[in-house]
Formats: structure tokens, sequence, C-alpha cells
């Protein structure tokens, strides 16, 4: 039985980052985003199953575009109207047998290797692997009219990818769509399971907007300069 599958969700169109294309097929560091969060995964599991949700009108362009770079072996299945739906299908297009399945935002390139494996392990361990980050700024909550501070301390970021037992992740999939289903977990939650909370990093960032971008070219930019500073010299 193979131990983990992928779900890679890529099928926005991504409106709020403007451009001429949606912004999984965007370079960043000379890379097309998606193709950095494919193979991330493809370094963390090797052999995993990969499926890669996308809108449906773009299919043919990954494939030209993929067909540029070395991006590790994948399938392609078309997204739906909602994430709800988009993961729907890319559970169908996974192998029955598998133990677990990681789902993660196609515009997350940055989660590294070593959290994906920590996640997966804890996954393995509780059923479940949310991964999140304590807030930095301060927050308040508002009716429109009135305010209040709310508490930070009681407050955790989401992030993805989200990792659950196969079985539990594709019951809680075969409910009907609600506008409250943000994300995997509140699938499974939906569904009566109790979701694991896992540090997250805070690198792992989502690309929305233009000054995200900029902010992962200076982030990739140090990785890859300290990695090269770490290889070995004669």
């Amino acid at each position: 039985m193979q131990s983990c599958g992928v779900i890679i969700v890529a099928g926005g169109q991504g409106h709020r980052c403007g451009g001429r294309i949606p912004k999984q097929f965007a370079l960043l560091g000379g890379r097309p985003v998606l193709a950095r969060t494919i193979d991330n995964f493809a370094e963390a599991l090797p052999g995993a199953p990969i499926a890669v949700v996308l809108p449906a009108a773009y299919i043919d362009f990954w494939n030209d575009l993929r067909a540029r770079f070395d991006v590790a072996p994948h399938t392609v299945t078309a997204g739906g109207t909602e994430r709800f739906h988009s993961v729907r299908n890319g559970l169908a297009a996974l192998p029955q047998e598998l133990q677990r399945i990681a789902v993660q935002d196609g515009v997350r390139p940055l989660g590294t290797p070593k959290l994906i494996r920590r996640l997966v392990a804890a996954a393995a361990e509780h059923g479940s692997a949310i991964p999140v980050v304590e807030p930095a700024d301060s927050y308040r909550e508002t009716d429109g009219e009135r305010s209040h501070p709310v508490d930070r301390r009681r407050l955790r970021i989401v992030q993805t990818p989200q990792v659950f037992d196969a079985e539990l992740l594709r019951d809680a999939y075969r409910a009907e769509y609600r506008p409250e289903f943000t994300d995997d977990a509140s699938v499974a939650e939906h569904a009566g399971h109790t979701v694991h909370l896992c540090e997250g990093e805070r690198a792992n960032l989502k690309l929305t907007t233009p000054e995200d971008f900029a902010v992962a070219e200076a982030l990739l930019a140090a990785r890859e300069a300290n990695a090269y500073e770490d290889l070995p010299t004669e």
C-alpha cells in the first residue's frame, strides 16, 4: 500500500495578484510557482502520487509550460466551482490504496520538505495534521461600526499542507458543499473529526498579491545563498 498521496489545489484564476496569467503559473526564481510546489512534495515524499487540480481552461497551457521545465511527475485534473469541489476532484484522481493524503495550496511554493515530512508523521499518529503559526499582528473584531480587540494569544494562522488519514478525508468530502468550508480542516470537523494542530513555517507563504511575490523572491534568494555557503569546499 502506498503511504501518502498529494493533492495540489491550483484551480484559482489569481485575480487579486493581477498579471496576464494565474499566479500559479508565474515565475518565481526562474521557475513556475506550481513547479516549485510540486517538486517540494516529490523531494519530501519520493514516489508519492501527486494530483494537480487546475482550471480546465488552463490544463493545455500548463502541459505546454511544464514541458519547458524539469517538473516532477504528476497527474492533472480539472477543478470545480469552489475549492471544496476541486479537492473532491483531486481525491478522485488519486489511487484508492493510500494511507494518508496531503492537500496543498498550489501557490505555497516555499514550504520545506522537512515540514511536509513532519506533518505526514504527525498525521500517521493523530489522524490529521494542520500546520499553524502564531500571529504577530494585533487583531480587532468589528461589526462595521464598533470594534474591540481580540486576544491574539488564542489565534492561529492556518496553512497547508493539511494531512489526513485517507479514509477520513474521503469520508469528509462526501458532504454537500457549505460556504464555511474554507479549508480541509473545516470539512473534516464538519464530519465530526478532531483536527490536530502542528507548528508550521512562517516562510510558508500563500502567494496572493504582487507584494507576496517580492517577499518570496527575497526568501528564495536567501535560501539559495545559504545552500551555496553550506556546500563543502576542497
